[in-house]
């Protein structure tokens, strides 16, 4: 059989095999079919269900389940997150304030704001260092007096790096400004607890951590300003209505217990660190982009110079290994990744970078094969770039 590895967990984890089991059962459960929200005996099976989840997905982010609403994903969560303050604070009866956020966020919080910015709002895009950082101060320094909210992410999509949440959390905090996490990458892949870290919202997401795809979850403080995006029904105490997927939130919440006992185990920096360092004793011009940065332990974004990241991805996955350029919700984009753009990368560079993304079940063997064919594939490219190109038959010179 021909071989195939997957290092894309980034853009998507493989469904685990809890989770896959978790949603069979609930499937399989003739008295757990009801509307979670109908009084007869179905629907409160149906609603036992979803609650058991609820606190499952809860423990995993350390907060109490009672203040944890079910989404279709991180996109969601973001955006219920940043329009539901703002949709609070105009509430209120105050004009469009102030957002801040950073020039290294998910598509799903810089286009909200944007978008918030084009209805009168005011917007702050800080800018990160050459390794991707936010800076609290900078943070300290865009606060204004009518800040509605500070938008952060925990850790990158694209490099790893991972952003000093809790003293930001500490400037906000201080000022009296709600804080927003996209912790989408992070939980799961390293300890995070929106307590410890001092968050008032908190955005995950199941397929992220090997749940399925189509749910996720916002943290929202308890008394923390929040008005809904969606009209409805009441449920998700009126946070989000709409008819709860109670296998989808079974599968949710196998995967997130399952992570979080990988979280007490060894996790896959081992490999990555191995596969940096043999990648850079083969390939010398090799650049690793944040590396002197806390990183996520499962990611690594590679530069290879004077080579398209598209042709080795393309390369690589006929050899049978799955890679990414970067995010994939920028996939199809003709414009260079704005988080390598914002660290202070080149369009080439930009344009010669490559992600990596390991999961649990990756093996020691296959991360060798992935070093020793990588490295081939660059060189060739690479010998093929310096080449000269003849002039064409028949041309005017």
């Amino acid at each position: 059989m021909r071989r195939r590895v997957y290092l894309d967990n980034n853009a998507t984890a493989p469904l685990r095999d809890v989770a896959r089991e978790a949603i069979d059962l609930a499937m399989r459960r003739a008295d757990a079919f009801g509307n979670p929200s109908s009084p007869h005996a179905f629907g409160h099976e149906a609603r036992l269900a979803l609650e058991d989840s609820r606190r499952q997905v809860a423990a995993a982010m350390g907060v109490e389940p009672g203040d944890v609403v079910f989404v279709s994903g991180g996109t969601e969560s973001d955006n219920l997150a940043i329009q539901g303050v703002a949709r609070a604070w105009t509430a209120a009866g105050r004009a469009p304030g102030h957002l801040v956020t950073s020039a290294v966020e998910h598509p799903a919080v810089l286009e909200c704001c944007r978008h918030l910015e084009s209805t009168g709002w005011k917007l702050s895009i800080l800018p990160v260092d050459g390794q991707g950082l936010v800076d609290p101060d900078a943070v300290r320094a865009a606060l204004r007096h009518d800040t509605a909210l500070v938008s952060i992410m925990a850790a990158n999509n694209e490099t790893g790096v991972i952003q000093p949440t809790e003293e930001i959390a500490a400037v906000t905090r201080h000022a009296g400004v709600p804080l927003h996490v996209d912790a989408v990458q992070a939980i799961g892949r390293i300890p995070f607890e929106a307590a410890r870290v001092g968050a008032d919202y908190l955005s995950v997401s199941s397929h992220k951590l090997g749940g399925p795809a189509g749910i996720g979850a916002l943290w929202i403080r308890e008394a923390a300003p929040m008005k809904p995006l969606l009209l409805g029904g009441g449920q998700e105490r009126r946070r989000r209505p709409g008819t709860e997927s109670v296998m989808l939130a079974a599968g949710f919440a196998a995967a997130a217990r399952a992570a979080g006992r990988e979280l007490e185990r060894a996790h896959p920096s081992g490999l990555r660190d191995r596969m940096e360092r043999a990648l850079l004793d083969r390939l010398a011009a090799t650049r690793i982009n944040g590396i002197e940065a806390p990183r996520l332990p499962n990611t690594s974004s590679l530069t290879f110079p004077a080579v398209a990241s598209e042709t080795i991805v393309i390369r690589m996955d006929l050899e049978g290994f799955a890679l990414s350029t970067g995010s994939a919700c920028s996939t199809g984009s003709a414009r260079p990744s704005h988080v390598l753009a914002a660290m202070g990368l080149s369009q080439a560079d930009a344009a010669s970078t490559l992600r990596i993304s390991l999961g649990p079940t990756n093996t020691l063997e296959e991360i060798d094969a992935l070093v020793e064919t990588l490295a081939s594939v660059v060189r060739d490219l690479q010998a093929s770039a310096r080449l000269p190109h003849p002039a064409p038959a028949g041309g005017r010179g």
